[in-house]
């Protein structure tokens, strides 16, 4: 275990380790630094997880998220909660990825967006699902 000078030294100190572990539906955001640019962000999260809603098996995906931010910008802790919370949700593959686009939507409207969702195998299908705003 560290301790209090070795902590100081590595400019630790006084550093909160604690990270919230429960998912949450909560997205939050932050000012865009530079809202006169565009620009295109991305983010993937190869863990995503939700439930079949007629097997009740797990599904597994890559979900991609690609913007253009307007004046605000998704913070990726809540954004990673929020993924998360679809762990034990039961969820048609469409349905899911057109949600999460309308969420993100909501909460930063951003000048564009699209959201990818690359499903792995199941029975024998491989599912890419992807929905954008403003709609092509």
């Amino acid at each position: 275990m560290s301790t209090n000078g070795e902590l100081k030294k590595q400019g630790r100190v006084g550093y909160n380790y604690s990270m919230p572990t429960t998912p949450s539906k909560n997205l939050e955001t932050f000012p865009n630094p530079r809202p006169e640019r565009d620009y295109e962000i991305g983010m993937e999260c190869p863990e995503f997880t939700c439930v079949c809603p007629r097997t009740g098996q797990p599904d597994f995906a890559t979900i991609r998220v690609r913007y253009v931010p307007d004046r605000l910008c998704v913070e990726l802790k809540s954004l990673k909660l929020y993924l998360w919370s679809f762990r034990d949700e039961g969820a048609f593959h469409e349905a899911v990825i057109n949600r999460i686009l309308d969420d993100l939507v909501g909460v930063c409207q951003p000048r564009s967006m699209t959201v990818v969702g690359d499903f792995n195998v199941r029975g024998g299908i491989h599912t890419v699902i992807s929905a954008s705003y403003p709609a092509k």
